[in-house]
C-alpha cells in the first residue's frame, strides 16, 4: 500500500500526464524537447511538519516542484500556454481527490538556456505546495 505522500505524488503526477505536454516524473531532461512542451515532477521537501497530539496527526506543507520547459520560435507563447494549462489543472480540483486540504502553484521563474546548434529552450520551476496531513511521518 502505498503511503499518502506517495498517493498524492502520483495523484498530481496523473494529472500533469492529462495535459498536451509531456509529464515525467523523477527523470533526467532527455536531449529532445516535445512540440508540446515539457514537465518533469520532482517529489520536492515535505519540509518540517506541524504536529498535533490528539489525535496525533501530522500536518505537511510538502513543496513538490514541476519543471517546465519548452523549445522553438515561438517559446513565449508556448510557455505561457503551457503554465496556464498547470494551473487550469490544478484549479480544477484542490484537493486532488480529497487527498490534499490544499494545492497551489507558485509563481514560475522562467529562464531563456541556448543550446548550441539548435533554438533555445525557455524553462522554469514552477513549486506546488501539497498541503495535507497524515498519522505516520514515514507512512
Amino acid at each position: 500500500m502505498a503511503t499518502p505522500r506517495e498517493t498524492i505524488l502520483t495523484v498530481l503526477h496523473a494529472r500533469l500526464s492529462a495535459l498536451p505536454a509531456t509529464a515525467l516524473r523523477s527523470e533526467v531532461l532527455p536531449e529532445r524537447v516535445p512540440a508540446e512542451g515539457l514537465l518533469i515532477l520532482r517529489d520536492g521537501e515535505p519540509g518540517e511538519p506541524e504536529v498535533t497530539l490528539s489525535p496525533l496527526a501530522y500536518h505537511y506543507q510538502h513543496r513538490a516542484e514541476i519543471e517546465a520547459v519548452v523549445q522553438g520560435a515561438d517559446r513565449d507563447a508556448a510557455f505561457d500556454t503551457l503554465t496556464a494549462s498547470i494551473g487550469s489543472a490544478l484549479a480544477t480540483d484542490r484537493t486532488l481527490g480529497g487527498l490534499c486540504d490544499w494545492v497551489e502553484a507558485e509563481a514560475p521563474r522562467p529562464a531563456d538556456l541556448p543550446i548550441e546548434g539548435a533554438a533555445s529552450l525557455k524553462a522554469a520551476v514552477i513549486p506546488v505546495v501539497l498541503h495535507y496531513s497524515t498519522a505516520d511521518p514515514l507512512g
